[in-house]
């Protein structure tokens, strides 16, 4: 399998380290409220990753952090009137709900921070020790990131910003900060009034980590100083992931990660996500406007990972219909089928081309088109034939996490001519033409479908 890696901006093939099994972090989700589908398009992509390479045979040791202290952990958890530990497991028990309906495979390990904040201060001393850290006069530390020459490579900063001289004596002292701030960032960060009682030990006072250190220490403990492959959205290249890197290969020496895998932003509606938009879309949203959780994880993988993804619930409508056709297709398949063949044990023939596709920087979208080639390739197929294909056509829906709707499910294979009927209807609705709108449904009606209104579409159902 080849693909894309951020650091040297060249499609790289993944193969282990050490030959025998890749391990590979992800940045996970901070559990201060439930994930939105933004979050879900990079947590799907990677568990794509993660099930492409294991269809291929790659044995593979997955980990993900749960973030679980923080600026907005601690401010939230106050405003609800929980201690920090109560507030981040329920998110955290509904982010692994969330992930079981998307058909996420769970990680081998699954860390969290306050476990690991002996392993945190440890690291700070040795960077103290070897001169990439200082204490502020406050108690907090910072990492000085003029000891580090390589700081910015991940990122491909403009070199003259990480001047020594423009950098002296500037903090970010917040876990999240301006993206284009180039400063010593905090690894320990004094206790103040509004943390509350979250606070612990250290040897320069009582306080707790900064954000950016986590990731580091949980991953030395997890994976070593080298591993195969650093994943998280293009969000974190920087600060997040660039400050990992320094402050990792800083303390611990090693390579720190061989391969960095990044996945671009979720659009909706052509614009930035956001809750003051109100298009900040979560899954049980989705779920009360009656869709499922299938037909969002076939959005989320249908555009490549490196360009930005337009989610519409009209798109979510179009992934419901191929869905619905994919399911078609494979009981028809499944109908011509004769013999018994072992799904880990065959040849990709018709479906050749969406499997190719996975392993060529992770196409997800051509993959998906794939599998409708190789249907029609297939029409023709019968017997021992017809069931290796379909045990082909299995294994990469296995690959993609997909799992078909049942022939009694709620995809339900929908007449041109009664969806443009519909179509139709709501344009004349949205124009506020009540006449042709019932008109429109009274034909509708009449040819054995009845419409369901919501405020942003409309579904179609047999009547009776």
């Amino acid at each position: 399998m080849r693909l894309y890696d951020t650091l040297t901006r060249t499609d790289r093939e993944l193969r282990p380290l050490d030959g025998k099994m890749f391990r590979f972090y992800c940045c996970g989700p901070t559990v201060y409220g439930p994930a939105h589908i933004g979050n879900f398009r990079t947590f799907v992509l990677q568990d794509v990753l993660r099930r492409v390479l294991e269809t291929g045979g790659m044995r593979t040791l997955h980990v993900r952090n749960i973030t679980d202290v923080d600026d907005k952990t601690i401010r939230d958890s106050q405003r609800a009137g929980q201690s920090l530990g109560d507030f981040t497991a329920g998110w955290t028990e509904k982010f692994h709900a969330d992930c079981a309906k998307l058909g996420l495979l769970e990680p081998h390990i699954e860390p969290g921070a306050v476990e690991h904040i002996p392993q945190q201060i440890a690291m700070i001393e040795a960077l103290v020790a070897k001169g990439h850290a200082y204490a502020s006069d406050d108690g907090s530390v910072y990492f000085r990131i003029s000891s580090f020459p390589d700081y910015g490579k991940l990122s491909h900063l403009d070199q003259r910003e990480l001047d020594p001289g423009k950098t002296q004596n500037v903090r970010a002292n917040a876990d999240e900060y301006e993206k284009d701030s180039v400063s010593d960032f905090v690894l320990w960060k004094a206790r103040r009034p509004e943390d509350g009682g979250n606070f612990w030990q250290s040897p320069w006072g009582e306080g707790r980590p900064g954000w950016h250190l986590e990731c580091s220490a949980m991953i030395r403990e997890y994976l070593g100083e080298s591993f195969d492959l650093h994943s998280g959205g293009v969000d974190l290249v920087f600060p997040h992931h660039e400050n990992e890197i320094a402050q990792s290969v800083c303390a611990c020496g090693g390579h720190f990660a061989a391969h960095w895998f990044h996945i671009t932003h979720l659009l909706v509606d052509g614009g930035k996500m956001s809750k003051s938009l109100g298009n900040l879309y979560t899954l049980a949203d989705l779920e009360q406007r009656g869709f499922t959780p299938m037909e969002l994880r076939y959005v989320l993988i249908g555009g490549h990972y490196r360009k930005p993804l337009n989610f519409t619930l009209d798109s979510l409508h179009a992934a419901r219909e191929a869905l619905a056709k994919l399911a078609k297709g494979a009981r028809a398949l499944a109908g011509r089928a004769g013999g018994d063949v072992t799904l880990d044990r065959v040849d990709f023939g018709p479906f050749r081309a969406a499997w190719d596709s996975l392993n060529e920087d992770l196409n997800t979208p051509a993959a998906l088109g794939g599998l409708f080639t190789g249907l029609r390739e297939a029409g023709q197929l019968s017997g021992n034939e017809a069931a290796a294909a379909l045990a082909a056509m299995n294994r990469v829906l296995r690959a993609l996490g997909i799992v078909l709707p049942e022939e009694t499910g709620g995809s339900i294979e929908i007449p041109d001519e009664i969806r443009r009927l519909a179509e139709s209807r709501w344009q004349a609705r949205l124009a506020k033409n009540w006449a042709e709108s019932d008109q429109l449904r009274g034909q509708l009606a009449a040819a054995g479908w009845q419409v369901k209104d919501g405020k942003d579409g409309y579904e179609l159902t047999p009547a009776g």
